[in-house]
This record gives structure tokens, C-alpha cells and sequence, in this order.
């Protein structure tokens, strides 16, 4: 008698329960900051920056005395921006004002709905769109550069506008779906749940992979970019760094390998700082 109302109820909440699972499985997980910039010696000022829905942004303000070139930071997936400062703080020496931000449900943020890399480029852009309004002596020229998810955001934030400067991409994956295959390969997930998966994020973030997969925004970013990869990175491989460039050939990508750098390795790649320095030089960026 109760065999088709328990039938029922079985097929109602297997999706439910799939559906929490893939929720859980890709939530950003929250981690705060525990120090700040004058831990390094920098002055630097707390703020709070207007972004989507009505959330705020938290973010470090470390001005450079009459310096018209500002370089704008977003940390990875799970990330803060004090996990950023010791890439960054060679940078400011080098004498770039640096502004970063925490991401939505990352660091002190606010909380949103969920993440997504298309997020963080939103809150890229509100950021870099604070600084013109607020900071006006210090917008003369605009630098993105972020890591991993951040990476692939700045890349999309570039390819929308046409104030950016420069970009460095630190470890980007070239296309969503590869990554997440590599992700749910680790489970073993089957190919039919897979595809469904894939298919569910599209719908939830709001735009198909191919639209914002850096290997493609990247040949449509105006500014000169800078492709940063550790030559040890497990989580996106290499071979990802190539594809970015050798998807835009037209577009004089520039690759830098750092030999002995995993995907978290900020400190080995805080050691090329110099480099970065130079590739903001040798495209007139930083004179």
C-alpha cells in the first residue's frame, strides 16, 4: 500500500541529497586572516568596499608615496589576501600602491550565496572601480594579478574592460571543466554524474565554461599578460600555463616557469618578484 508514496519520496530526495553533496563538495572553505601588512613592517589602511548584492569586500590599502601605478590582488579558492603578502610586498618596494581584497565568503568578506570564479572577477572589478573613484591620484595605471580561481578572475575582469594595464596570472587552469574533471576524477566519479555536474554549475554560476575558461579570455584581454606557473604544480598542471599562451598566439602571452613551485607555492615564487618587476617595466607599466 505505501510502496509508491516511499518510491516517491526515494526519487524526491535522491537529488536533494546529490545536490547538497555537490554544494558541500565545492563550498570555499573560510579562512581568516590572523595578521596584517604592519606585521611587515608596511603601513597600510583598512576598507570596505561596496560590491554585489549589497555585500562588502575587506580589504588593505598600502599606499606607495606618489605612485600612480596600483596593483589589485585576488587571492585563490579557500584563500585570503594575508596569504598574498609575501608576493605582493616586493612589489609595493618596487613602488606599485598595492590594494587587496578578499574575496565574497573568503577572509572577512561578507558572505554570498556561493562562489565562483565569475564572483571573484565581479569583485575584482568592483575593487579596481573603488580605487578610480577613491583613490584618484593612484589610478593612473592598473595592475590585476591573481592565483588559481583569482588568476582566471582577473583574466575575465581584463577581457571586460579596457583600463587595465597589465595582468599576471599565477597558476590559472585554462578551462573550468578540465579542473573540475581532474576534481571529481579523484572520487572516481562516474562519467554520466559527472557530466550532470558539470552541466548543474553552468546553470548555477550563470555562464557557459567556454565563455570564461582563461585559455579564451586571455586572447581577449588588450594589455600586455604575464602567465606565472610552478613548473611542480599537482593541482593544475603545466601543461595548462601552455595551453593559455598557445590558445592566442596573436596575442604575445608571456610564460614564466618557476622550477620547484608547487600551487600554493607563493614564498618560491615570491623569490622571482624580480621578474615581475621587469615584465611591468619592459611594458612600460613601471618606469
Amino acid at each position: 500500500m505505501h510502496f509508491p508514496g516511499t518510491l516517491l519520496l526515494a526519487l524526491i530526495a535522491i537529488p536533494v541529497v546529490l545536490l547538497f553533496i555537490i554544494h558541500v563538495m565545492f563550498r570555499a572553505p573560510r579562512l581568516k586572516e590572523k595578521g596584517n601588512p604592519a606585521d611587515h613592517g608596511v603601513a597600510y589602511q583598512e576598507v570596505r568596499i561596496p560590491t554585489i548584492n549589497g555585500k562588502r569586500l575587506y580589504g588593505w590599502w598600502l599606499p606607495m608615496p606618489e605612485a600612480n601605478v596600483t596593483l589589485v590582488v585576488m587571492h585563490g579558492w579557500g584563500s585570503n589576501m594575508e596569504l598574498m603578502l609575501p608576493l605582493v610586498l616586493p612589489l609595493h618596494k618596487a613602488g606599485l600602491n598595492i590594494l587587496l581584497v578578499d574575496a565574497r565568503n573568503h577572509g572577512r568578506s561578507d558572505s554570498d550565496s556561493f562562489s565562483s570564479m565569475p564572483k571573484f572577477a565581479e569583485d575584482t572589478g568592483v575593487a579596481v572601480d573603488w580605487l578610480k573613484k577613491n583613490r584618484t591620484g593612484s589610478a593612473g595605471k592598473i595592475v590585476l594579478l591573481g592565483h588559481s580561481v583569482g588568476a582566471g578572475a582577473v583574466l575575465l575582469e581584463a577581457s571586460r574592460r579596457d583600463d587595465i594595464a597589465a595582468v599576471i596570472s599565477i597558476a590559472a587552469f585554462a578551462h573550468p571543466e578540465w579542473m573540475m574533471r581532474r576534481y571529481l576524477d579523484r572520487f572516481h566519479t562516474p562519467e554520466f554524474f559527472k557530466r550532470w555536474v558539470l552541466r548543474y554549475v553552468e546553470w548555477i554560476i550563470g555562464y557557459r565554461y567556454e565563455e570564461i575558461a582563461p585559455m579564451n579570455t586571455a586572447c581577449r584581454v588588450h594589455c600586455p599578460v604575464l602567465i606565472v606557473h610552478g613548473a611542480d604544480d599537482q593541482t593544475v598542471p603545466v601543461s595548462d600555463a601552455y595551453a593559455i599562451r598557445d590558445n592566442c598566439p596573436d596575442r604575445g602571452l608571456e610564460l614564466l616557469l618557476i622550477e620547484g613551485a608547487a600551487h600554493d607555492s607563493v614564498n618560491a615564487i615570491e623569490q622571482h618578484s624580480g621578474e615581475l618587476v621587469s615584465f611591468l617595466q619592459s611594458k612600460r607599466v613601471l618606469q
